[in-house]
């Protein structure tokens, strides 16, 4: 009788335990850690060599003592980057090595992830290809196919186990790479892209019962461009991810769109972007409790030893390069790049987006002497570019001219160069009466503001964009509709130009890639040393020929100078774009000389 109590007792203690650990196991929160960069652009090192001077919040570097820490911390760690890597800060020096230098450090962090971004076809395919195979995570990209076939020509998603938690990661890119890259079509031979928004439905449906967390991993900023949607509106539209981490915009925000978490960490390693996700296991089935997401930011960040020893040669090697001498430089460019502080730096307003500049001349220059163009067109990639009197080096030049684009000359007839002039003159605000500054439309990015050489015109802003130019003249005759014009422009922009229908294929009739045989030859920015070598003997000289001038505003110059002064005191400041990225988005007026 006693052995069968100590049976019962013993049977009664087991079901007790079993339903305890039951319960625990059921109610159990599982923590998983989602980590991400995005838009790198060559940065390993915290070091601009556009500049050669330290750049106290980029480079893997410093992401590396950010990552270690949050893994130190918990083990369920995915590691994600959002592409837009190996391009930018000299990084083409090492397109050569087996392995580029940008994907090294990544396998060397253990980057789970490398969702592609649009500057990774800024070079030759077989250049991606090698470092595509080189990766030692997953690739991802599910909008881009094999032309003419329905096969994909990356993986769509990849799906992690965590202790036992599902997570799906999804990996998408701009469908815009063959117009911004239409210039070099060898660059994306054989692929199509396809519409992030069609194409995410798409990836659901083939995910659907397959995860228990989704996580985006998007080349894409919040607003769309050239017609596909942004990831405000997908994160509308498909409110089944917990987290999308997003890239391309340079942008640096943290929001909940319809109970999706947004998040993009800015560029270069500003940040590194954090999701902390809870998993709760419920009637057999995980279930997302929680999703905190932040950006850890690095400026503080002392950067890792090991990563600053193993790339050392990258450093070593880029600052060489960036200090090349190629030339003298007679004056000073531009006398006043802050229109309002007068500063290097542009805080308020940069002068030479108001006015013809010695910077935009000189690269319109350099393109109408390589293509033989009547017309040439530039944007301000840097708002503070400049040259000053001294010597003229290789950073010099990428510091005025960011991107490694090429130079294409185009055919084209009056009345769409006028289109294309009144396309790039949308980028001013209409004045109103009152306003004490002229401002910039916050849609437009700067560098979609091209400045005309070879022609001369005004800018009316009493109008309303798409009836401002004015008084377009060539070599003092009003442009000919009907006539067809040679223009110069880079390969970017010849982009725009076909897809805003203003050119065809056909009509280019120049291209340095094909003139030079070679991509580095063909860059604008070696054309400049070239331009300077050659036809300027090694010294440039500022020269500004202010062929265009904004009319059609009449300002309170009294009034302007209070409000100046109060700028200057910081009492009030520049309106900016929220992100940040686009200056002077609205006038100054009267009325606020009294808040």
């Amino acid at each position: 009788m006693k052995n069968h109590k100590i049976t019962r007792s013993l049977i009664t203690f087991f079901c007790v335990m079993s339903f305890l650990v039951f319960a625990v196991t059921a109610g159990a929160a599982t923590k998983i850690t989602v980590l991400q960069t995005s838009d790198m652009h060559g940065r390993i090192y915290p070091h601009d060599y556009a500049l050669d001077s330290a750049d106290k919040d980029a480079g893997f570097a410093k992401i590396k003592t950010l990552i270690a820490k949050e893994r130190a911390a918990n083990a369920n760690v995915i590691l994600i980057d959002c592409g837009d890597t190996v391009q930018d800060n000299s990084a083409e020096l090492f397109n050569d090595l087996p392995v580029h230098p940008m994907v090294s450090v990544m396998n060397d962090l253990q980057f789970d992830v490398w969702s592609l971004g649009n500057h990774e076809f800024n070079f030759e395919l077989s250049f991606l290809e090698r470092n595509i195979k080189a990766f030692k995570g997953s690739v991802l990209s599910a909008n881009i196919y094999r032309e003419g076939t329905s096969k994909r020509w990356l993986e769509a998603y990849r799906i992690f186990n965590k202790d036992g938690v599902r997570i799906a990661v999804v990996g998408m890119i701009p469908p815009a790479v063959p117009t911004w890259e239409s210039a070099t079509p060898q660059h994306f031979e054989g692929l199509a892209f396809t519409d992030p928004m069609a194409e995410t439905k798409k990836v659901l449906d083939e995910l659907e019962g397959k995860y228990d967390v989704l996580i985006g991993a998007y080349h894409i900023g919040p607003k769309g461009e050239h017609g596909y949607d942004g990831l405000e509106a997908i994160a509308q539209n498909f409110p089944q991810f917990d987290v999308i981490f997003a890239g391309h915009a340079h942008a640096k925000y943290n929001k909940e769109i319809n109970g999706v978490k947004v998040i993009e960490p800015g560029k270069y390693g500003w940040a590194l972007a954090k999701a902390e996700i809870t998993v709760e296991k419920k009637a057999g089935a995980f279930k997302v409790a929680s999703v905190v997401t932040t950006n850890i930011e690095t400026k503080k960040v002392e950067a890792d030893k090991e990563v600053l020893a193993e790339y050392k040669f990258v450093h070593d090697q880029s600052v060489k390069d960036a200090n090349l001498v190629v030339g003298k430089i007679a004056g000073d460019f531009v006398k006043r790049v802050d229109y309002i502080t007068g500063e290097a730096k542009v805080t308020t307003m940069p002068t030479s987006q108001l006015e013809d500049s010695a910077i935009i001349d000189l690269i319109n220059d350099v393109q109408l002497h390589y293509t033989g163009a009547q017309v040439s067109s530039a944007a301000l990639f840097n708002f503070g570019s400049n040259l000053t009197a001294g010597d003229f080096k290789k950073k010099d030049v990428a510091y005025i001219y960011k991107y490694p684009n090429t130079l294409i000359g185009v055919n084209i007839t009056g009345e769409n160069l006028k289109k294309y002039m009144e396309w790039s003159a949308s980028y001013y605000n209409s004045f109103k009466a009152g306003d004490l500054t002229i401002s910039f439309n916050k849609k437009i990015r700067g560098y979609n503001y091209d400045m005309f050489s070879g022609l001369t015109y005004e800018i009316d802003l009493s109008k309303e964009a798409g009836s401002r130019v004015v008084n377009a003249r060539i070599k003092g005759k009003a442009l000919d509709p009907k006539a067809t014009y040679k223009l110069a422009v880079n390969n970017y922009r010849f982009g725009t130009l076909l897809k805003l229908g203003l050119v065809t294929n056909d009509d280019k009739y120049y291209d340095s890639v094909a003139r030079y045989a070679d991509i580095p030859d063909g860059r604008i920015r070696d054309l400049i040393i070239k331009y300077t070598r050659e036809e300027k003997k090694g010294t440039l000289s500022p020269s500004v020929d202010y062929n265009w001038k904004l009319v059609g505003y009449s300002i309170d110059e009294a009034k302007q100078q209070v409000a100046f002064d109060m700028i200057r005191k910081g009492v009030i400041s520049i309106p900016r774009s929220e992100d940040g990225r686009t200056l002077n988005i609205r006038a100054i007026t009267a009325a606020d000389l009294k808040n």
